[in-house]
């Protein structure tokens, strides 16, 4: 087992980024038990599995993270640092933000009931797309419980002692699957299609989602777009939590929108011209407005507590 120790930009916390990236408590890819943040990674083609716990204060933060399964503890640590900073934003510096929030009477006292969460992302592009996928036009709660089963059938495991810590599947795990293979875990035909075809095309070298961290976001919801099953949600689903894009908020997100409204407390129901608009006097900051309107439902929901 490796062991270091991390320090975060301040004010972090663990426990409200970690909430922020795994939405559901259902989700049984990114593991949280209070306390310890659980996530198998695959480092090197090979799964570990990376256990995060935080010490110190939001304002003075100290991570201790074990790697379980590394054979080399300097290539180990160098690697899941590198996935645990961009999953994390542990070195993003929201200093400007906190600073323009505090200015502003409506969004300072959202901002500072969760100051210190980071808006998360996932470790890959390729993940966001799957995710997004996976939670077209249902709840999400049950598009998580889908990402749990592809997860479960198709991840790769740390190992036998712990069948149950499994990674989140990577392209070449889905690549080789007929077309209907996801049906039996729930996917329609068509999400099923969407994502092993996906898959495939990255495999073959067909498809460079990393890529789009190079795009205008024009052009990145343009070339997501002509994927198939990818319409303008995912599209920006993917350009937030999978390439990081923290001023994006995915306008067609009906639960978003709805969190939205109450907040603003707005009389008639958004559509998607008028989310921006009742954005604009935050423009730049419409992604971490997302977050913490997700942290505000998560609150009320009492799962912030657990």
């Amino acid at each position: 087992m490796v062991k270091f120790r991390l320090s975060p930009v301040a004010p972090f916390r663990l426990d409200l980024t970690v909430w922020t990236l795994r939405r559901r408590a259902e989700n049984a890819v990114d593991r949280w038990d209070g306390a310890t943040y659980r996530r198998v990674l695959p480092l090197g083609g090979t799964p570990v599995e990376v256990a995060v716990r935080q010490l110190g204060s939001p304002e003075s933060p100290d991570l201790r993270v074990s790697v379980e399964g590394a054979t080399s503890g300097s290539r180990s640590k160098g690697t899941v640092a590198r996935l645990l900073d961009r999953m994390l934003g542990l070195k993003l510096d929201l200093g400007e933000f906190y600073g323009f929030a505090a200015s502003d009477a409506r969004l300072a006292g959202l901002v500072e009931r969760f100051r210190g969460m980071r808006p998360p992302r996932f470790p890959t592009v390729f993940e966001g797309l799957v995710n997004g996928v996976a939670c077209q036009q249902m709840s999400l709660t049950l598009g998580i419980l889908l990402l749990n089963r592809l997860s479960d059938s198709y991840g790769p495991a740390v190992g036998k002692a712990n069948p149950t810590a499994q990674a989140f599947p990577r392209p070449e795990d889905l690549a080789r699957l007929d077309l209907r293979a996801l049906r039996p875990l729930g996917f329609s035909y068509q999400k099923s299609r969407a994502i092993i075809e996906a898959a495939r095309a990255v495999c073959e070298g067909r498809l460079d989602l990393e890529s789009l961290a190079a795009a205008p976001d024009q052009e990145a919801v343009e070339r997501l777009q002509q994927l198939r099953g990818v319409g303008r949600w995912t599209a920006e689903y993917v350009l937030l939590r999978g390439l990081g894009r923290r001023h994006v908020f995915p306008g067609d997100d009906v639960g978003a929108r709805n969190s939205l409204s109450r907040w603003l407390k707005l009389r008639k129901p958004l559509d998607y011209p008028r989310v921006h608009r009742a954005l604009a006097r935050w423009k730049g900051y419409g992604g971490l407005v997302y977050f913490h309107l997700l942290l505000d439902r998560l609150a009320a929901a009492h799962l912030l507590e657990r």
